[in-house]
Parts: C-alpha cells; sequence; structure tokens
C-alpha cells in the first residue's frame, strides 16, 4: 500500500479542507507514492521519534501538529534541528504528513477523544461549523434516478448528523431542444423534447462537490446534464469546535478535580474557579481552546477544560464557569489511540504495523 492511500483514508475522515484556514496540515516532507513499511504515530515530530521510526524500519510517520507551519527562509542543517530532521528523514526515505486542525474539528476527533476519555454521556460538538456546504441538485430521467443517486451517495453527498443516503425527490417534466451539433440520449436534435425527470437533491460539504461534479457528469444519461449548486448556512452536524458532554452523575468540585487528574494522567493543573457547587456539563476543547468559553457559557457548561489559558483569560471567566488549563499535550495526545485504531484497521489486510511513539514528545517538565 502506498503512503496516498493511507493520507486519502484519514482526509475521508479528517478533511483537510476542514481545517483552520492557516494551518498546513497534509504531507510535510517524503514520497507520497512510496509503499508503506510501518507507521509511527505521535504529537510532534523530534529528533526521537525519527530515530524510533528508523529503529523500527517504519517509513511513514503521522504526526499532529505540523512539522512544516510557516514558510521556511533556509534549510541550515549544521545549525538548525529542523534542517537535521528533515535530512534525517530525506536519507531515510521516512514520509512526514500530519493531520492538525482537521482533526480537531472533525467528528471523533480530538474533542471527542478526550470526551470519551473522561467517560461523558451524550456527547456532541459545542459549536457546530456552519456556511461550509452547498446543495446539489440534478436533474435524472425517471429511469436513471436509483443509479445517480448511488453515485451522489458515494461521492459523499447526503450525510446528515448520523444519516447517511438523505436526500428529496420531486417529480416534474424536463424540457430541451438540442442544436444541430446536439447528441441528444432521448428524443431528437432540433425538436422540442419533453420528458418525466426527477429532481435530486442532496448536501455536499464544499470540498466535495469538484469530485461530486465530475462524477455526476460522467454517469448522468444526458450529454449535457443539468445540475445547479447552491450554498447554504446550514450547521454541519460531521464538524465542529469544541464537544459538551454530561458525567454519569454529579460531582463535587474536589472529587471532579480528582477525576480529571486520574483520567487525563495529569501531574497537575492550573484553574479559575467559580461558584460552583457541583459538577455535572462539561465542556472540553483539546490543545488552545480559550475561543469556546462564549459557546461553553451558552450551554450553560459547569467547567470548560482546555489548555494554554493566558493570566487575563482567566479573569474573563467573572467566576461564572470553572476553567481548568490541562496542558497542551495533555489533551490531545488521547487521539492517537482512535488514530491507531482506525488506521490499523485499514491496514489489517496488507499486515503493516501502526506503532504510537513510546516516549512523550511534551517539552513541558514539572518540578516539585
Amino acid at each position: 500500500m502506498q503512503c496516498k492511500e493511507i493520507f486519502k483514508f484519514i482526509e475521508n475522515w479528517a478533511p483537510k479542507a476542514a481545517a483552520w484556514p492557516k494551518d498546513n496540515p497534509g504531507l510535510q516532507v517524503g514520497y507520497s507514492d512510496n509503499n508503506v513499511s510501518g507507521v509511527l504515530l505521535c504529537l510532534e515530530v523530534t529528533p526521537k521519534v525519527v530515530e524510533e521510526a528508523i529503529k523500527k524500519k517504519l517509513n511513514l510517520i503521522i504526526s499532529h501538529h505540523p512539522f512544516l507551519f510557516r514558510p521556511l527562509s533556509k534549510i541550515d542543517i549544521r545549525q538548525d534541528q529542523q534542517a537535521k530532521i528533515i535530512e534525517s528523514l530525506i536519507k531515510n526515505e521516512i514520509t512526514l504528513y500530519s493531520a492538525h486542525t482537521n482533526l480537531d474539528f472533525t467528528k471523533d476527533g480530538v474533542s471527542f477523544q478526550l470526551a470519551k476519555k473522561l467517560e461523558l454521556n451524550n456527547i456532541q460538538f459545542l459549536q457546530y461549523s456552519e456556511s461550509n456546504q452547498c446543495k446539489i441538485i440534478v436533474f435524472v430521467p425517471e429511469t436513471d434516478v436509483e443509479r445517480i443517486s448511488e453515485v451522489l451517495f458515494e461521492s459523499g453527498c447526503g450525510n446528515i448528523g448520523e444519516y447517511s443516503g438523505c436526500s428529496f425527490r420531486t417529480s416534474g417534466i424536463g424540457t430541451f431542444k438540442g442544436s444541430e451539433l446536439s447528441s441528444p440520449v432521448i428524443g431528437e436534435k432540433g425538436k422540442l423534447e419533453t420528458v418525466k425527470e426527477i429532481k435530486l437533491e442532496a448536501l455536499a460539504d464544499k470540498w466535495r462537490v469538484n469530485e461530486v461534479i465530475a462524477r455526476l457528469v460522467k454517469a448522468h444519461p444526458y450529454e449535457e446534464p443539468a445540475i445547479d449548486i447552491i450554498p447554504v448556512n446550514n450547521y454541519n452536524k460531521s464538524f465542529g469546535v469544541g464537544t459538551i458532554g454530561e458525567l454519569a452523575s454529579p460531582m463535587t468540585k474536589n472529587d471532579f478535580f480528582r477525576y480529571v487528574t486520574e483520567k487525563l494522567n495529569l501531574k497537575n493543573f492550573r484553574y479559575a474557579d467559580a461558584e460552583v457547587n457541583e459538577v455535572k456539563k462539561v465542556a472540553l476543547c483539546g490543545g488552545s481552546g480559550f475561543e469556546v468559553l462564549p459557546y461553553a457559557l451558552k450551554q450553560k457548561a459547569d467547567v470548560l477544560i482546555t489548555a494554554d489559558v493566558k493570566y487575563h483569560n482567566f479573569l474573563d471567566t467573572n467566576g461564572c464557569i470553572l476553567l481548568i488549563d490541562a496542558g497542551h499535550y495533555e489533551t490531545e495526545i488521547v487521539v492517537l489511540d482512535e488514530v491507531e485504531k482506525r488506521i490499523k484497521d485499514f491496514l489489517k489486510d496488507d499486515k503493516i504495523s501502526v506503532f504510537k511513539f513510546s516516549g512523550s514528545t511534551n517539552p513541558i517538565n514539572y518540578y516539585r
């Protein structure tokens, strides 16, 4: 199996187009067409990560944080650690790929795994993405509607929350008159024809539209199929920011602090206090996510767990909600278990080994 096949598998779950616009997910270094000997997963790439890949003879590294985030002004192999890593990757023919905010914003991504680690119930996005879908409308002869609807669904259309194959059909009469250069499938050129047609419509993510249209044009019986692409402002139930869920039973504040410490394997954490008698509703955003505070307040969460909170951000809570900074690494490392499980299942017939990095790439240490 080639690297690019694994990239495609990941991007069907966490599309690059769903990422933050300034992000840089995808291929970082290497060869997308190399055959995969093994996969190493990590949060970020360090010399020790590359050393482990070389030692275990794994030629594909998949990281969460992009290795290349800003444009490089130079590659000084003698002085710069990033340059040394690039040299080592290329010399050992190791491909590096990253799935970053696209993995943050997708269902069952970082914040979902954080919620599952805390064993929350009724987990959903804290705030759904919006205005990133289109309605695809295609007019089809009655005899071809089932076949064309399958093309739509196989192209990724018609997914709404937990439902797939969602569409709507309206019967009507289509008219057309072909020029002398046309080759109509139904009727004759130069003659106004009427045909019983179905107006078939379904939602599609914007980044899938080009592929959907290409497949529709190829499969449609007409020489010139009529297709409408209409942007919509819907919430997209498959993508969003943060998560919110509920504990099985309410906990006192101190019991919840102990619970979070144990479940996330924390050495310590920072928090802003609030007048909360008990904790039931928990909002989360893995990594740097203080910006979701308004959504957590709107949903009446008792606590928000995230990372990289600044001093004045703690003040901004005004005692309205418990705010816990559990650490960037600690709130994101949980996603590697899900990535590992999915990739192993995808590769099981190819017998390609998948490992998580055996050490820690957390640059932060704690002094006691």
